[in-house]
């Protein structure tokens, strides 16, 4: 996800060998390190249409040069003065190199062409080529023939920017927002809700191919698996040697994307930066590519009381001369204005981020906010004095109300403050975690440890359906939060410790504590390679693992495969509308072999 998730340390994974495990499990994860750093390329996620390559470097010595410049250097130390002036022909020469081969591509910046739209990246660029040579166009969507600006080239790959639409494709639709142009929160707003389902599914199908190196079963391949599973299940075979066996015949079923009835209003939380104009205090977004805030007064994917509330603490600042804060000087008062909405319940609360503690006019502040909008349950200050970007600071104080509110996932009730995390968008959370329950296929016998437990949500689902479940999460504050969410819902089965993942788990298999279903929801870079090694030296019948992140996920699937385990099913889930996020929820076998 975009969004932070602090509570489970998210800020919420690329080509992995297929070399079957030998040994120690860290030989295999390093060998696919490169692979995180080519999915960021941009260039990688193109419906299998494309395989751009990154730039690489050129004008570099080969080994005897290297050699004999090295056994040169040995003969004289050189001074500051030479170092320097090698240094800076050095750079001279690798531009001119550079520049000389771009002069060969089939386009030069400023350059003007009509191309044909084959496929969509991962940041939802429409992707077409002149000549062989891969553009990356914002805007465009896949079966278009389009007018295009070079903006900017690079060796094997180039940006341009959409000038017309000389063939425009059936899954295009007028963007609904006013902003969606100049504000990139959303990226596809500009394609129909039924084609972004159908897009994300691809998206996930393709990651688990090219990077995972799995067998996917086609629609038909996967409808003929549902029939057989459903016939084996009657015949009354084991469940987990039935789907492995389906797996080997059939390939990995990806489902299609489940989507929501109703894609806007879904967010629960707004995190509004302030800035300031000539006319006086705004709060909305910041312009793409820049830190300039424009300002907004309503977002489609927000729920509208946040929009109520960030607008009243805007109308309400501007009449106190309250100052925003300037990020370049570091100073002034009020740096971002956070709203939470539960949507159950309906109470709010309201953060106030401000740089430095006192807040002049804080009850004439206070008492118009509990006026004019009554469902507002917490009102708090979070101190960040630190010249930064991330939003909150160390220090939080209520203002005025409670120090949480409380809403529902299901039947489970969470205690949400002001920095804990909480999943922005509920509807589609009760939908993954149903999906992660049912994957984890539980009788109320089993052991259950949830790696990257945050503040307990999967744990508090799964505890319901399991004989003992066990959390592990590396916040502290994330685990309190967790251990009083168990309190809350009188849930005695369920316990949690603070620490990583691959120190506990560990421990708490010499204590005798084995799981038999191993659940992970890791931060988009995907779980750590000490964990992934954890896992299969406990070698628990199944894993279910919640990604937000395919591209990770194809990769440390891949290595679960090497190591004795088997992917059986993926569902995407949709809790991002209109943004190039897919989460996933997969169920992953222990191959009986092993």
């Amino acid at each position: 996800m975009t969004n932070n998730r602090s509570g489970r340390g998210k800020s919420r994974r690329n080509t992995a060998t297929t070399t079957p495990v030998q040994g120690n499990q860290h030989k295999k994860t390093m060998q696919v390190k490169k692979e995180r750093e080519l999915e960021q390329s941009r260039v990688g996620a193109g419906n299998r249409m494309l395989r751009a390559g990154t730039e690489s470097k050129s004008g570099n010595m080969d080994n005897s040069d290297r050699k004999m410049r090295g056994d040169e250097r040995k003969s004289r130390p050189f001074s500051d003065d030479e170092r320097s002036n090698d240094r800076r022909n050095q750079e001279a020469s690798n531009r001119s190199r550079s520049n000389a081969e771009r002069s060969d591509l089939p386009v030069q910046k400023n350059d003007e062409a009509v191309i044909d739209i084959i496929g969509m990246n991962h940041d939802g660029e429409g992707v077409g080529r002149v000549e062989g040579f891969t553009l990356f166009v914002p805007g465009a969507l896949p079966g278009e023939k389009v007018r295009v600006k070079v903006l900017k080239t690079k060796k094997q790959y180039g940006y341009a920017k959409l000038l017309d639409i000389a063939q425009s494709s059936p899954d295009r639709i007028a963007a609904p927002c006013a902003i969606y142009d100049q504000c990139g929160g959303c990226q596809i707003q500009h394609m129909s809700y039924e084609a972004q389902l159908g897009w994300k599914r691809q998206h996930v199908v393709d990651v688990l191919e090219r990077i995972g190196k799995l067998s996917v079963a086609t629609d038909g391949e996967a409808d003929t698996a549902k029939a057989s599973d459903s016939a084996m299940n009657d015949g009354g075979l084991n469940a987990d040697s039935m789907s492995v066996h389906l797996r080997r015949v059939h390939g990995v079923v990806v489902h299609p994307t489940l989507g929501m009835s109703e894609p806007w209003r879904y967010r629960n939380k707004a995190q509004v930066p302030i800035g300031v104009t000539e006319g006086g205090l705004v709060g909305g977004f910041y312009a793409r590519g820049s830190h300039r805030i424009v300002d907004m007064n309503t977002c489609l994917i927000q729920d509208e009381r946040n929009d109520e509330v960030v607008a009243r603490v805007k109308e309400i600042g501007r009449m106190l001369g309250i100052s925003a804060y300037n990020e370049e000087t570091g100073r002034g008062l009020l740096r971002h204005v956070v709203v939470k909405t539960a949507f159950r319940t309906g109470e709010m609360m309201l953060v106030l981020v401000t740089n430095g503690r006192d807040i002049p006019h804080a009850d004439a502040w206070i008492g118009s906010i509990r006026e004019h909008i009554p469902h507002v349950a917490s009102i708090c200050q979070n101190v960040n004095t630190k010249r930064t970007n991330v939003i909150f600071g160390d220090e939080t104080r209520v203002l005025w109300g409670r120090d949480v509110i409380y809403d529902y996932i299901g039947n489970v009730q969470f205690a949400i403050s002001a920095r804990s995390f909480y999943q922005v968008n509920p509807v589609q959370t009760e939908v993954l975690y149903s999906k992660t329950v049912e994957y984890a296929g539980l009788t109320g016998k089993e052991t259950v440890i949830d790696a990257y437990c945050g503040i307990g949500t999967i744990s508090l689902f799964l505890a319901q359906h399991a004989d003992q479940v066990y959390g592990v999460e590396i916040v502290k504050e994330a685990i309190d939060d967790a251990r009083s969410n168990a309190l809350l819902n009188e849930m005695s089965n369920v316990k949690f410790e603070v620490g990583a993942s691959e120190d506990v788990i560990p421990a708490w298999k010499e204590q005798g504590i084995t799981a038999d279903v191993i659940v992970v929801d890791p931060p988009r870079k995907g779980c750590d390679p000490r964990l992934l090694d954890t896992i299969l030296e406990m070698k628990p019948e199944r894993v279910v693992y919640v990604s937000c992140n395919p591209s990770t996920l194809a990769r440390d699937l891949r290595i679960l495969e090497d190591g004795g385990y088997n992917t059986v099913e993926v569902q995407p889930v949709d809790m991002f509308p209109h943004t190039v996020h897919v989460e996933a929820v997969v169920v992953i076998y222990r191959d009986e072999k092993h």
